[in-house]
């Protein structure tokens, strides 16, 4: 008999371990449903993002400014597309709609504020809407000098204590790995309601535009080496958080891939990059090559498999510590 891929995140029945994490693909219905269709067991829309609703309020403020000038305004082409404008939230809103109307899987809404009280609102927009879950995207970088770590923390713990108490649904918090101590930081999350972390995101750095000397964003998609990071904090937070939902998240590009962050204690792992590369039938690849490997190393299950190379499970737990950069340092030098 063949294994068993089902796996359970954020409380959540899933038909196997790999789920398509926010991008291009989960923000439209078709490539929603040809990720569904290749195999993925839940997906993540894309982020609200809090700056891309304050733009749009100001464009719409300006275009009923541009107007009031005008005696014919209220009849003019202007006042109907004032009137037909559809600001962000209401289309992330229009988005989880369709995607619980059309999909089988669950729909988990991703939400990235700036401001108390944001966070919430947002949440339980998407919440009202159908959303499965709640992802925290803390997208920030700390380039406030006059604020210390614990400014920095503190403030992250008040919005996932504000979230966990303005939605029911299960919630998830996507965390970078810059921080003084990660696995503080991890428990602490959990301790103020997170069902799960999601490990880890990406920060893409800006380039500099020589011709226009302009700031510029760049976009570089995960490898698998990439995955090496999430690993050792997956191997190093199943242990100490035992009840909570683990997914991998950067890197995750074969059924390898998800075999080694299962191992380590993850529940799920997320991908993206390695479908815009390969198309959302790629997704059926890494399953078929996840069931292949476990029939082939007589496991019965995903179940089976999780955790078993956690930090807690391995002869030598050091090595997801200092142990491996002293063993390559040493190797390096001989």
């Amino acid at each position: 008999m063949s294994a068993d891929l089902t796996t359970r995140y954020l409380g959540l029945e899933l038909s196997g371990p790999i789920m398509a994490s926010a991008g291009p693909l989960t923000g439209t219905l078709d490539g929603l449903r040809a990720l569904e269709d290749a195999g993925a067991s839940a997906v993540v829309l894309p982020s609200l993002f809090e700056e891309d609703v304050i733009e749009e309020e100001l464009h719409l403020a300006d275009l009923l400014d541009d107007g009031e000038g005008f005696a014919e305004f209220a009849s003019a082409p202007l006042s109907e597309a004032a009137a037909d404008y559809v600001l962000e939230p209401e289309r992330h809103v229009r988005l989880v709609e369709r995607a619980k109307a059309a999909l089988g899987i669950p729909v988990i809404a991703s939400v990235n504020a700036a401001h108390p009280g944001s966070w919430e609102r947002y949440a339980t927009i998407l919440v009202e809407a159908g959303a499965d879950a709640i992802e925290l995207n803390m997208y920030s970088v700390a380039a406030d000098a006059s604020e210390s770590a614990a400014d920095v923390e503190s403030r992250k713990l008040d919005i996932v204590s504000a979230v966990r108490a303005a939605v029911t649904v299960p919630l998830t918090v996507k965390l970078s790995p810059f921080y003084t101590s990660v696995a503080h930081f991890a428990a602490a999350v959990v301790g103020r309601g997170a069902d799960g972390l999601v490990l880890f995101n990406r920060f893409y750095a800006p380039d500099i535009d020589l011709d226009t000397l302009t700031v510029r964003p760049a976009l570089t998609l995960s490898e698998s080496d990439d995955l090496r990071l999430p690993l050792r904090w997956l191997g190093i937070l199943r242990p100490q958080l035992p009840e909570t939902s683990l997914a991998a998240s950067s890197g995750v590009h074969t059924g390898a891939d998800a075999l080694k962050a299962l191992l380590v204690g993850a529940d799920v792992a997320c991908t993206t990059s390695s479908v815009l590369r390969r198309g959302p039938g790629h997704v059926t690849t890494m399953l078929a090559e996840v069931r292949a490997w476990l029939d082939a190393n007589d496991y019965e299950s995903v179940r089976q498999l999780r955790g078993s190379m956690s930090a807690a499970s391995v002869p030598d737990p050091a090595g997801f510590e200092r142990a491996q950069y002293r063993a390559i340092v040493t190797t390096l030098g001989r």
